[in-house]
C-alpha cells in the first residue's frame, strides 16, 4: 500500500484498499474466532475479483467505457493476490476425471460434478469457467 500511496499510483491503491476493507469486515464480522483461513481469504479476493467484473460488463453494455476501465483496472492489481489460474485445457481435464469418477451421464448430474469440481479447483479456476465446460462434457 505505501508503494501505491509513493508512487501515487489510484488504482492500486483503491484495490488494496478494497481487499484490505474486506479482510478487515470478515475478520470482525464475528463468524470467525480465530481470523480466516487462506481458503476462505481466496474466496474474498475471487468475490471482489468478480464484482468488478460484473460491474465492467454492466457498465460495457450501457456503453460507459469510461466506467469499465477503472474497473478492469481494479481486476487486474486484484488478480495479483490469487493463486495462479488454470488455463481451460487443465480445467477440462479434471472435469473428464470427475465425471469418469462419479459416472455422470447427463445434465442430471451436473450439480454433483460441479460441487466435485469446485471443491478441486478451488481458488484456482472461476465458477463460470468451470460451469461451462462441465456443460459442454455433460451434454
Amino acid at each position: 500500500m505505501k508503494v501505491a500511496m509513493k508512487s501515487k499510483d489510484k488504482v492500486a491503491l483503491e484495490s488494496l484498499r478494497a481487499i484490505k476493507s474486506a479482510l478487515l469486515l470478515a475478520q470482525t464480522s464475528g463468524n470467525s474466532n480465530d481470523g480466516l483461513t487462506e481458503e476462505e481469504e481466496v474466496k474474498l479476493v475471487q468475490k471482489l475479483v468478480k464484482q468488478r467484473k460484473d460491474s465492467a460488463a454492466i457498465f460495457q453494455e450501457q456503453g460507459r467505457e469510461d466506467l469499465a476501465a477503472p474497473e478492469l483496472e481494479q481486476v487486474a492489481v486484484i488478480e495479483q493476490f490469487l493463486p495462479e489460474q488454470l488455463d481451460e485445457a487443465a480445467i477440462e481435464n479434471v472435469v473428464a476425471d470427475v465425471i469418469q469418477k462419479t459416472g455422470a451421464s447427463g445434465m442430471k448430474d451436473m450439480g454433483k460434478v460441479m460441487g466435485m469440481v469446485s471443491k478441486q479447483l478451488a481458488g484456482q479456476a472461476d465458477g463460470k469457467t468451470i460451469s461451462t465446460i462441465v456443460k459442454q462434457k455433460l451434454a
